[in-house]
């Protein structure tokens, strides 16, 4: 009895250890496939290994790609995870591709704005000539355009009936007040005061001159013509008067423009109107004479925009020495801006998608971190920021398009997107396109 026990004993011993090997030997999954075991590399613990060029695709062991024959890369499972949009890259392979720094500062400066000018005449400083009285021209003295005249200088002669008879009248006056003189009614006496006082008036006004109307009553001989003068200095501009010519108080005999000082008409594109101030400073510089460059000062801005050029015209004054600026001559107008102190980069630091605009931040030890800025105006090969960047940040200038394609890849890779949001795998065979590598 006892005998039947132990081989009883023996038979349920042998069947439990046929039946342990036979579940592992068809359920245990082999050793050296790695899966269920701690598999480390240089003493760090592999989670899996994935394809560089596919980060979707995974396996459990080391190998080589199905798709593009590149080695498997390991994933570790002791590494930190990455601050959004942070990615790692070795100073080696920075310098391998060119990776050049920058560094964010509030700097200030001015801005240069270029315009283009003509030459005009100052209207404030135009002056017409006209005869007051009828008449015909006797001598002309002025005879050409452009020349230049001094004021009070003699432009023509002119015979005017009208100013004859009134030197007569003035004559006549003069004679009865001085018959009236020893009169005793004191009220003729004014009268002929009166007669004399008014012609005297009216040859003044016809700017005949107060010493020709003494000498005309000193001489007691009337002056058959009278003599029109300059009324200011400058250059002949429109002309009139001719030997003989029949004239009336409507006729311009000349227009006589003063040069010393011109206005400068500059057309200022829209964009940059608001700019400009009144009492602004420019430089206008004329193409010949090695580029010689003339003060000037905005003193008018128009109140309208030019609607076929979208310009506005700004109007400057400026001194004109040695008459170097000549009327309707093209010249070129710049105004220097001084400029707010502001935060900015070199332009080459910020990367423009058309959506957003981002910087590369230099965190040390390799790490680069991208991250997303508002940029504003550029001039002078910097860019202004707006948001998201500190005075003193290190920025990437050169080698920005092969950092941000590397980072998109490893963001792939980690399931994130390059502004640090999870991203959902698509439901699909991972193995889709590896099936013809088979």
């Amino acid at each position: 009895m006892k005998f039947v026990k132990l081989a009883l004993a023996v038979v349920l011993l042998a069947a439990a250890f046929a039946g342990g090997y036979g579940y592992g030997r068809w359920y245990a999954v082999p050793a050296e496939s790695g899966v269920g075991q701690v598999q480390t590399k240089g003493g760090r613990r592999v989670l899996y290994w994935i394809d560089p060029m596919h980060p979707s695709y995974k396996s459990d062991k080391p190998g080589i790609a199905p798709d593009c024959n590149m080695p498997l890369e390991p994933v570790y499972a002791d590494e930190v995870k990455p601050e959004p949009g942070q990615i790692t890259i070795s100073p080696e392979r920075q310098q391998l591709i060119g990776v050049r720094y920058g560094e964010a500062e509030v700097t200030g400066g001015e801005e240069t704005i270029l315009a283009p000018g003509k030459v005009a005449y100052d209207e404030r400083r135009v002056v017409n000539v006209h005869s007051k009285v009828d008449g015909w021209i006797e001598k002309v003295y002025v005879d050409f355009l452009g020349k230049q005249v001094e004021k009070g200088e003699p432009l023509v002669t002119v015979y005017s009936p009208e100013m004859l008879a009134t030197q007569q009248e003035l004559l006549l006056a003069q004679r009865g007040e001085q018959r009236m003189r020893h009169s005793p009614l004191a009220e003729a006496r004014d009268h002929a005061s009166m007669l004399i006082e008014a012609a005297r008036r009216r040859l003044e006004l016809w700017d005949f001159s107060p010493e020709r109307i003494e000498e005309v009553l000193r001489t007691k001989t009337p002056v058959k013509s009278y003599t029109v003068y300059a009324p200011s200095s400058g250059v002949v501009t429109e002309r009139n008067a001719y030997s003989n010519l029949r004239i009336m108080p409507e006729v311009n005999l000349y227009k006589i423009s003063d040069l010393s000082r011109v206005w400068i008409l500059a057309d200022v594109y829209e964009h940059e109107a608001p700019k400009i101030r009144m009492g602004q400073n420019a430089l206008v510089k004329v193409a010949y004479g090695s580029g010689r460059s003339i003060p000037a000062r905005v003193d008018f801005i128009m109140p309208q925009m030019s609607g076929e050029t979208r310009t506005l015209q700004v109007r400057l004054d400026a001194a004109n020495p040695g008459m170097v600026l000549k009327p309707d001559m093209f010249v070129e107008v710049e105004f220097r801006i001084g400029l707010p102190r502001r935060l900015t980069v070199p332009a080459e630091a910020v990367l423009n998608s058309g959506l957003k605009q981002s910087v590369f931040l230099d965190a040390g030890d390799g790490k680069l971190i991208a991250r997303e800025v508002v940029a504003g105006e550029q001039r002078e090969g910097r860019i202004e920021i707006l948001k998201g960047l500190e005075a003193g940040a290190r920025v990437v200038t050169s080698g920005n398009f092969l950092i941000d394609s590397e980072s998109q890849l490893k963001a792939a890779a980690l399931g994130i997107s390059s502004e640090g949001k999870p991203v959902e795998a698509p439901k699909k065979d991972p193995m889709e396109g590896h099936k013809h590598h088979d």
